[in-house]
């Protein structure tokens, strides 16, 4: 039985309790992004979203980036949903998704709505899971959430779908079937897939994330880092991925 929409929020609140008391999980997030910030870039005209922001972290590196959510919180800005952003065309320079792309069940759909905001060359910034022989076997057997290997991606929502019908979409391995392989490369003409990083993240693994145990010392981080930099330079290991994706500007025939 599909779950509602209304399953992100319990996650919401559910992960802002365990975000709270476990401070090594704060340090490794902010690592996060701070990859992210990087990616930014501060000369572009135009505002920094984030979409689908939860608690509302990326402030930390960002402090002018709008946070968004589907559901009203009182540390976000505003609400806002993926596929009917309110923001006026070209209105902004980069979106971001963190632990957001896997949850968009008509990939498509979204993209298109976020060609429509962001300005020329607006980026996409997407930090996902990644199906790399950590990510699948992590995630695949101590997540909640599924992996979705073998189901389809139904890339453009039909005609007839309602967002609020819409049930709880997740399905992990999205971004590394989407954005790891040539499978889609018709679907994203409309983008320069400007990179593509992946990440071993031992860090977060070994932190047991929202809901499980912590497995090493927050004095053992800089090591776990310094193994994961190592680590990072072999995609078929990783456990995490970081897309940016640039919009192509169209060019009238002549």
């Amino acid at each position: 039985m599909r779950l509602s929409l209304e399953q992100h929020n319990v996650e919401i609140h559910q992960n802002r309790r365990h975000w709270e008391r476990k401070p090594l999980l704060r340090k490794v997030y902010s690592q996060f992004g701070c990859e992210i910030a990087k990616r930014v870039d501060r000369t572009q005209p135009g505002l920094v979203v984030e979409l689908g922001s939860g608690m509302g972290n990326i402030k930390e590196h960002l402090p002018n980036c709008v946070t968004t959510d589907v559901f009203p919180n009182p540390w976000l800005d505003r609400v806002e949903d993926a596929y009917n952003l309110t923001f006026a065309a070209g209105a902004v320079s980069h979106l971001i998704l963190f632990d957001v792309w896997h949850h968009l069940e008509y990939p498509g759909t979204a993209l298109r709505e976020f060609y429509r905001v962001l300005t020329d060359h607006g980026r996409v910034i997407v930090f996902d899971p990644a199906m790399g022989v950590l990510g699948r076997f992590v995630f695949g057997n101590f997540h909640h959430e599924p992996l979705g290997l073998s189901d389809g991606i139904q890339w453009e929502a039909p005609a007839n779908w309602r967002r609020k019908e819409s049930g709880y979409y997740a399905a992990q391995g999205n971004a590394s079937r989407v954005f790891g392989t040539h499978a889609f490369r018709e679907q994203l003409r409309s983008w320069r897939v400007a990179e593509v990083s992946y990440f071993s993240a031992l860090t977060y693994l070994g932190s047991g994330g929202f809901r499980g145990p912590q497995l090493y010392p927050m004095a053992a981080l800089p090591l776990l880092n310094w193994v994961d930099s190592f680590l990072s330079k072999f995609p078929s290991l990783a456990s995490r991925m970081l897309v940016v994706l640039e919009k192509q500007v169209e060019r009238p025939l002549v």
